[in-house]
């Protein structure tokens, strides 16, 4: 992911994990939406793809790379994007895109990405080995 350029004209990344509306007690007093709210979005559609891999849950220890590319406004549809970038022992990294379709001029684009990482989690808490899918 080249988080030092904004994509242009291009296609979401990765599978359909949450779509949501953003709301007024969503924003900040310029109206725009909180990036932590943005991010809290993309951990949990993260995690929804992240525990779908590990076959269990799933926990947060990492979010690098966060970039903010545009602002998101009340009344806009949220979505955001996910897919794997790798696949450890115990984690999974995975990259997450938000994309917006603008309630004023019905338009799409990219407003953040970011990439975090997840461990799986026994019963206990504790990281336990992600169970790899049968050889073919």
């Amino acid at each position: 992911m080249d988080l030092e350029t904004a994509p242009a004209a291009r296609e979401p990344k990765g599978e359909l994990v949450i779509r949501t509306m953003a709301m007024p007690a969503d924003t900040n007093a310029n109206g725009d939406v909180f990036g932590g709210w943005l991010m809290s979005q993309m951990d949990l559609g993260g995690a929804v793809l992240a525990r779908t891999v590990a076959r269990s849950r799933v926990v947060t220890v990492a979010v690098e790379a966060m970039k903010f590319l545009r602002p998101v406004l009340v009344g806009d549809t949220v979505t955001c994007y996910a897919h794997t970038m790798a696949v450890g022992r115990t984690s999974i990294r995975v990259e997450v895109e938000v994309w917006v379709q603008h309630f004023i001029d019905n338009s799409q684009s990219c407003v953040t990405e970011g990439l975090f990482t997840y461990v799986a989690i026994d019963e206990n808490r504790k990281p336990r080995p992600i169970r790899r899918p049968d050889p073919v």
